[in-house]
């Protein structure tokens, strides 16, 4: 029986766990661990969760090299437990190629996630996009009941994005559905690729009926939140609103508007995610929509 090597990337460092092999199937837990997030272990008192033991036999390893015909390598992505549906990443390997990234649905909001980033590629994945790049679905199911969505990896690469290509990015996302937005055009979910167009991955928080812009608004509102605290950013979203959504046609007041029912659907999200990373919304929304509130 051979070991079973598993390794961890912690903010650039990289940790090596071997699981030795046995004679018999015996399972081995390095869990609960300081490296991993709260979703696989606790890590303290005030960070529940179940506990997750990683077997010699029968692993996530063995599931996905069934998948794909091939002994797997896994290397496992883990960062703070700062956000109500961080998941577990993994990127899978064979012979020292990268074959998938893997995510991990590990809580019921995590696997619907999950599921509904697989039902969108699978869907674009039948449409003509000149302008956005997307992972190919390579495998969707589940590993002890937890939702598993294997992506092809994407040539991605530093470099800013010209704006011209964001906006033809946000103009083809909202023509594949009524009203589209891929729901997390953050400046760390996009890349420009050599050849000329964007690659764009975690379309998990893809959605239909909301105003055109939203998209656009997302992206000034992160980049924003990166130099400034959440109620400046969000004034600049309204104060700079024009500008950001003229691009696609939008007059002053529709703008304004957008700009407005972007910030309430991202404090909606946060409600749903029973997570507020911005802090209370009646610190960095409310008094925004109630100076607002006639053109709402």
């Amino acid at each position: 029986m051979h070991d079973h090597r598993i390794r961890l990337r912690y903010l650039g460092d990289t940790l090596d766990l071997l699981f030795p092999g046995t004679g018999s199937p015996r399972p081995y837990t390095v869990l609960p661990h300081p490296y991993l997030p709260r979703r696989l272990a606790p890590r303290r008192w005030w960070h529940p969760g179940p506990r997750v033991m990683l077997p010699a036999e029968g692993s996530i390893g063995d599931h996905l090299g069934e998948v794909f015909g091939t002994p797997i390598e896994l290397v496992v992505h883990v960062r703070p437990a700062r956000r109500a549906n961080r998941k577990p990443v993994l990127e899978a390997y064979s012979a020292g190629a990268r074959l998938a990234y893997v995510k991990i649905g590990d809580s019921e909001r995590a696997r619907a996630l999950v599921a509904n980033e697989a039902a969108v590629l699978s869907r674009l994945a039948d449409r003509p996009l000149k302008s956005v790049v997307a992972p190919s679905v390579l495998y969707h199911g589940t590993w002890r009941g937890l939702g598993v969505l294997a992506l092809s990896p994407l040539p991605a690469r530093r470099g800013r994005v010209p704006e011209p290509l964001l906006v033809r990015a946000v103009k083809e996302i909202a023509a594949t559905g009524d009203g589209a937005w891929h729901g997390d055009l953050a400046p760390w979910n996009i890349a420009p690729a050599a050849d000329g167009r964007l690659l764009v991955w975690d379309w998990e928080r893809y959605a239909t009926g909301v105003p055109h812009g939203f998209d656009a608004m997302h992206h000034f509102f992160q980049r924003a939140l990166r130099r400034m605290d959440p109620p400046t950013a969000a004034r600049a979203c309204l104060a700079q609103a024009l500008r950001v959504l003229a691009p696609y046609g939008l007059s002053a007041a529709q703008a304004r508007r957008t700009a407005l029912l972007y910030l309430v659907a991202l404090a909606d999200r946060h409600a749903t995610d029973g997570h507020e990373p911005l802090g209370p919304p009646q610190r960095w929304l409310s008094p925004l929509v109630d100076h607002e509130e006639p053109i709402l």
